[in-house]
């Protein structure tokens, strides 16, 4: 019997490659969470009341109840099984890595949707809108946005406030920490002269500070900040999911129930919503 040539054993090596490839298709995210029966969020550990450790040592926030109450029961129906979820610390720079490496499913926390972020992924429904201020000592001359200049500037890395500042107040001595507490911490040392950030994180921030009424949260709105749920890329099947139990809940009026729980006036940080807020939210939801 003739043996086969060296190059026909290379072409026949690529054939079984390429077979064995198509067979080890990437696992989907759905598929993992019918696999292992728990989806994996990354959410915060310092960022009231979105996602904290309160004082009884618990996990909670309300992007943590969204997803428990919200986004977890339609994942439990899809894939006929109870669903359980595990919390993952993210921060800002690190929530993208840990989506891309597999390390969690989804982000749920404080993450604008942005057009650059959706380079390296996607993004469900808006569920929370605000928009960047800054949180100072009383008595501090920064009134807003125009006062930066010259002044040191605390922001989160990897934070849209952060690239927004260096955009429009270049000669703002900007100063970039990990989390929201170490910002935080530097401004009540008096390292820096205000601390920006989303202004419902910060109302959050003077909320739970220890002397509450020495801070001040000022300024308007300088920038848009729409908050969505973050996903890997090209997952279409858990984006419809993960929307479905965001439009249900805000459809069903569950949303506003939790909503009023963690930002109403005897909520955990009280931010009101507008008429026009809500009004929005409403309309993202399509017809079943």
């Amino acid at each position: 019997m003739k043996r086969p040539s060296p190059g026909m054993l290379l072409v026949i090596l690529l054939i079984a490659l390429i077979g064995d490839s198509r067979s080890a298709k990437a696992e989907t995210t759905l598929e993992k969470i019918a696999r292992t029966g728990t989806l994996t969020i990354g959410t915060r550990t310092g960022s009231p009341p979105f996602g904290y450790i309160n004082k009884n040592n618990d996990w909670v926030g309300f992007s943590i109840e969204l997803v428990e109450s919200a986004i977890a029961p339609v994942l439990s129906k899809r894939i006929g099984k109870q669903v359980k979820i595990e919390k993952k610390e993210s921060t800002p720079q690190t929530r993208i890595p840990l989506l891309t490496s597999n390390a969690v499913d989804l982000i749920a926390e404080t993450m604008t949707d942005t057009q650059s972020r959706r380079e390296s992924v996607d993004f469900s429904i808006t569920y929370f809108v605000t928009g960047a201020q800054f949180l100072v000592k009383k008595g501090n001359a920064i009134k807003g946005l125009k006062d930066t200049a010259g002044k040191r500037i605390a922001a989160q890395q990897g934070s849209t406030n952060a690239r927004i500042i260096r955009e429009r107040v270049p000669t703002a001595k900007l100063v970039e920490f990990p989390d929201q507490p170490a910002a935080f911490q530097a401004l009540a040392q008096g390292q820096v002269q205000a601390y920006t950030n989303d202004g419902i994180q910060l109302a959050g921030l003077k909320a739970k500070a220890p002397k509450p009424d020495e801070w001040l949260v000022v300024g308007e709105f300088y920038s848009y900040e729409p908050y969505g749920m973050a996903m890997r890329k090209n997952e279409s099947d858990f984006r419809h999911a993960v929307n479905v139990g965001l439009m249900d809940a805000i459809e069903s009026g569950r949303y506003f129930e939790i909503y009023e729980k963690w930002f109403g006036q005897k909520g955990e940080v009280p931010y009101p919503m507008s008429a026009e807020t809500k009004r929005f939210l409403q309309m993202q939801v399509v017809p079943k």
